[in-house]
């Protein structure tokens, strides 16, 4: 077994101990590993994802953090070919969080969450992939309309 030095701020400190305890955990270090193992698996279930995909990004930053909103802001024009729409909410006076829908390659989707949830600041975030079929196509909408037009349509792939 190898020793490892981390830094932590004190509110991680505290919720890992909260966690360490409410799961019976012996030792902070028992439940880090757990929590490590939880998350390399995580990790590998995410690039498991091939293909196209829609996805969910969800992360809360602090605002003040030197430019963060400025980083992320060309982070998401640097990729707006994946982007489809964003919530941002005001949590209180100095976070905010912030819902990212994208879609397209899951690699790409992939490596841009993980981008934004990296970036100094980002106090949590989480990538939710599904499978899709993303095509474009041309058919008529609605009673009477005569014209066609071609838009994308994603269809979500069924589970299993």
């Amino acid at each position: 077994m190898q020793r490892v030095t981390i830094s932590l701020d004190d509110d991680l400190t505290e919720e890992i101990d909260r966690f360490a305890e409410a799961s019976g955990y012996q030792s902070r270090s028992e439940a880090l590993r757990d929590l490590s193992r939880r998350g390399l698996r995580q990790a590998a279930e995410e690039r498991a994802v091939k293909g196209d995909c829609v996805a969910a990004l969800v992360y809360a930053y602090e605002h003040e953090v030197r430019d963060l909103p400025k980083r992320l802001t060309h982070i998401f024009h640097d990729h707006h070919d994946l982007t489809v729409s964003t919530l941002h909410v005001h949590l209180d006076h100095d976070t905010c969080l912030e819902l990212n829908v994208l879609r397209g390659d899951a690699g790409a989707v992939c490596n841009l969450g993980k981008r934004v949830i990296a970036e100094r600041g980002v106090r949590y975030g989480q990538l939710v992939t599904m499978p899709a079929d993303i095509a474009v196509e041309k058919h008529k909408h609605g009673n009477g309309e005569r014209r066609s037009n071609a838009h994308s349509h994603t269809h979500v792939k069924r589970a299993g």
